[in-house]
């Protein structure tokens, strides 16, 4: 038996007011229980709907260790459900994504085979289960469809039977993504080719709470987009800079450019900078692709949508989205030290295609594996994992503008280089992870 799986309040006290525990990063058994517990009782991202445009269509993912599918069933539903036959376990299916054969799901070591809502079809022999009680047994009712919802395209889903619900627990944070469907003039939102996924040697929470640590950039980014922005101003004409410059140069603003930018902070763990303005401002107009969207909304709504700027949105714990360049990151994590980060981009539909080629340039330059911003975070990440192995120090500092007046709730707007994101981050861990245990 470890220190923390049947203590809720040793949990609890690894998160004060304005520190957590180096343990957070640290445990093995912290992580397992992190498994079990915060990414079972939360909303995690699965996947979007054009991944399984028809029926029968699928998409195979994790929810922490548990294998899920995404699948669009013949009433047209997206439904997730457990990636494990119901009679020995095995994962019903290997691949990535593709579409079931002959409208069903079956399983490839005994044949069992289940309809695309998960209910059981057919049984080899089913003779055999006659009189033994079989038909009152769990296998009997084939997969349960997890708790799963379709927000505008996006596929969330909860583990835990029970919980907190799906408007509960994002409730406003939703506006974000409202915003990046409707930079589309059609409404609607397609994932864009494949996903760049690449390993981070970090705990899963290093990445998530970096995403709106507005402290860092000017500090960490100066070796990449500091160095783009020295040889710009150095060859600079008066010619419009390319689109690779317009996205480098904004990391390395000020200390006062990022507080001004703004947060906004909700409960659960989600937040969001760029409330007044972000990085993503003073990208270069499309005259083409703002005459759609004054078609399609209207002149004051279009200028509102496109008005929002907004930079990281984190849907806590696993989804990080960029709005304004039509970008998200996932986070999964595999070990206490170890994450993998799939970056996925979108296509606004019926927007004109430089749209998406600003989309994958940006993807390329920031978030993927050949990115050079993405790299200064890695080692930044990688140096914190060892550093925390030193004993000097057992608590990691979020006190930067701590008020005592966030124990009564953080839900609100601050400046940016303010460190409640993440003093928010970990007021819903410490509540998810030990979410009906009891113990004050």
């Amino acid at each position: 038996m470890g220190r923390y799986r049947d203590n809720p309040q040793a949990i609890r006290a690894l998160v004060r007011p304005g520190s957590v525990h180096r343990d957070l990063y640290l445990d093995p058994e912290l992580f397992e229980l992190e498994l079990e517990r915060l990414w079972r009782n939360t909303w995690v991202y699965i996947g979007h709907d054009s991944q399984v445009p028809n029926a029968g269509d699928y998409y195979t993912t994790q929810i922490g260790r548990e294998p899920v599918i995404m699948l669009r069933g013949a009433d047209g539903l997206v439904r997730v459900l457990p990636n494990r036959c119901a009679h020995k376990g095995s994962k019903l299916i290997s691949s990535v994504h593709g579409r079931c054969a002959g409208g069903a799901l079956r399983c490839p070591y005994h044949g069992w085979t289940y309809r695309l809502d998960g209910t059981l079809r057919t049984v080899p022999l089913k003779s055999g289960y006659e009189g033994t009680g079989f038909e009152t047994s769990e296998a009997s009712r084939g997969l349960p469809p997890l708790a799963c919802e379709s927000y505008r395209g996006f596929v969330f889903a909860r583990a835990a039977t029970e919980g907190p619900g799906f408007e509960e627990y994002f409730g406003d944070s939703l506006s974000s993504i409202d915003n990046m469907v409707e930079r589309s003039p059609a409404g609607r939102l397609e994932v864009a080719g494949g996903v760049l996924r690449y390993l981070h040697d970090c705990n899963w929470k290093m990445f998530v709470e970096n995403l709106n640590d507005a402290m860092h950039p000017m500090v960490a980014h100066e070796s990449s987009a500091g160095t783009a922005k020295r040889l710009w101003s150095q060859n600079a004409t008066s010619a419009p800079p390319p689109m690779v410059i317009e996205q480098f140069v904004p990391f390395v603003n000020d200390y006062d450019f990022f507080e001004k930018m703004g947060v906004k902070v909700y409960e659960n763990g989600h937040s969001y900078t760029g409330v007044n303005f972000s990085i993503h401002s003073k990208y270069s107009s499309v005259g083409e692709y703002e005459r759609l969207m004054t078609e399609a909304y209207g002149e004051e709504q279009a200028q509102r949508i496109l008005g929002e700027a907004r930079h990281n949105t984190v849907y806590y714990p696993s989804l990080t989205i960029k709005g304004a360049i039509q970008s998200i990151r996932v986070a999964r994590p595999l070990a206490v030290d170890k994450t993998l980060i799939e970056s996925w981009t979108f296509r606004l539909v019926g927007a004109p295609e430089e749209l998406l080629s600003r989309t994958t340039t940006y993807t390329r330059l920031i978030n993927s594996p050949t990115s050079v911003v993405g790299h200064d975070d890695l080692h930044c990440y990688r140096s914190i994992q060892e550093g925390l192995a030193s004993a000097s120090n057992d608590w990691v500092s979020l006190y930067r503008n701590y008020s005592p007046v966030e124990e009564a709730g953080v839900a609100g707007t601050y400046g940016a280089t303010n460190e409640v994101p993440m003093r928010g981050q970990y007021r819903a861990w410490a509540h998810y992870m030990t979410l009906g245990m009891g113990g004050g």
